[in-house]
């Protein structure tokens, strides 16, 4: 099984849309997946066509220890869902319990998921303690960078953040940073690209998502990418991403 966390210090880089579309990709592909909402916002269950999502849900196992198998949902054949829940922003405010506050999903996550081949984990867009636990839980971060320098200038931020978590893990986080809400004509874009693939050689993964008024209306819709325009130019992108990650295939 490979634990991956989707993570970005920065808002509006898509975490949320890729979580969702590539989650229901690799269950195209043959592969079952969960996807877990670890934002206080819950726009993942709505990506998936989840409009009143249950009040428990993360927030119930990161505070109260609740089995994860018991908020676990089925969204489509092979994709599972763990939605947010009502009360998921409080773990942000947890003080007691010391260094096992940012190991709460690792104990959350302990002998779940056995038979799936994915678990994606969407996280807001913060460096607090709900990332944290992520970090932790993760075997790999993925990473979307939309092509701009502030975004440029958050991974750099984030990088420098994973490393110092490095020591406390037992082994190090594969990074792969995904190139996000690209625009290819724009010269700033291409330039973003360049310093990617030069700071960070292979790690950038090969398919950039493309910025595309159609992935703004999925949400509306519950729907994916997949189910919503099957033939769109992003439809083909994230089943290329997909393929991208299972091969690990760079730039």
């Amino acid at each position: 099984m490979r634990r991956i966390a989707v993570i970005n210090q920065k808002g509006g880089v898509g975490k949320t849309t890729i979580t969702a579309n590539l989650g229901h990709a690799l269950v195209l592909a043959g592969y079952k997946v969960t996807v877990i909402d670890l934002d206080p916002q819950g726009h993942l269950s709505t990506c998936l066509g989840i409009f009143r999502p249950p009040q428990k849900g993360m927030d119930e196992v990161l505070l109260n220890g609740m089995d994860i198998a018991t908020v676990t949902m089925v969204t489509r054949e092979s994709l599972s869902l763990v939605p947010a829940g009502g009360q998921l922003g409080e773990v942000e405010q947890l003080h007691d319990g010391g260094a096992a506050r940012a190991r709460l999903l690792v104990d959350g996550l302990k002998d779940q998921f056995i038979g799936q081949d994915f678990v994606l984990m969407d996280c807001p867009p913060s460096s607090g303690l709900l990332v944290t636990n992520a970090i932790f839980a993760a075997d790999e971060v993925l990473i979307p960078t939309s092509g701009d320098y502030l975004s440029l200038t958050g991974l750099a931020n984030l990088m420098s953040t994973l490393k110092k978590f490095e020591p406390y893990r037992k082994k190090p986080l594969d990074k792969w940073i995904e190139l996000s809400r690209f625009v290819n004509r724009r010269r700033l874009a291409n330039e973003v690209k360049e310093k990617l693939l030069k700071h960070f050689p292979n790690q950038v993964l090969a398919t950039p998502i493309s910025e595309a008024a159609v992935m703004a209306e999925c949400p509306g819709v519950g729907r994916t990418i997949f189910e919503y325009r099957r033939t769109s130019r992003s439809a083909k992108e994230f089943a290329a991403l997909a393929d991208d990650l299972i091969h690990t295939r760079c730039m």
